[in-house]
């Protein structure tokens, strides 16, 4: 067991209380968590994220762009996961219809099938995560953590003011 005054310093280095550490800590957590419960199924959580994404938007399929905005990454990486993803037959891509320079990617059976085993995996891990909190609280901290959430991405939209030394 740590030492308790390790997690009680004002030591900027060891100051849980600080977002980003926090953020990470829980983002770690949760991640390694639900790859446990889904390794059988072969998926990562990107992966499931990317199918969750394409199960909920346009039953047409999503671009392959829409993907990357919606998961917050870069081109090339959702570009690779979907070559894997196609490659294990959950997802099929196809040149979008009216856009010549676009993909769109659709859901197939085989990763309707496993987005639907790993969903239930998710929720129940998400369950036992949130009964952390007293259950009049987990409304309400999941809001917080939405604007939380949307302050960060706004934090990369706005342009950075540099001091002058």
């Amino acid at each position: 067991m740590p030492d308790p005054s390790v997690f009680t310093s004002t030591s900027p280095q060891r100051d849980p209380k600080r977002l980003p550490v926090l953020l990470r800590r829980a983002w770690y957590g949760l991640n390694q968590a639900f790859r446990q419960r889904v390794a059988d199924l072969k998926i990562t959580p990107d992966q499931f994220s990317i199918l969750r994404w394409i199960s909920e938007g346009d039953p047409q399929g999503l671009t392959q762009r829409a993907i990357t905005d919606l998961m917050a990454s870069d081109p090339n990486t959702i570009t690779s996961t979907l070559a894997r993803m196609e490659k294990a037959g959950f997802v099929q891509r196809r040149p979008h219809e009216s856009d010549k320079r676009a993909l769109r990617v659709r859901l197939l059976p085989k990763g309707r099938k496993v987005f639907e085993k790993a969903r239930k995996a998710a929720s129940e891990l998400q369950h036992s995560i949130l009964t952390a909190l007293p259950e009049v609280q987990r409304d309400g901290f999941l809001e917080a953590l939405q604007v939380i959430a949307d302050a960060c991405a706004s934090a990369t939209e706005r342009p950075v003011k540099r001091q002058r030394s």
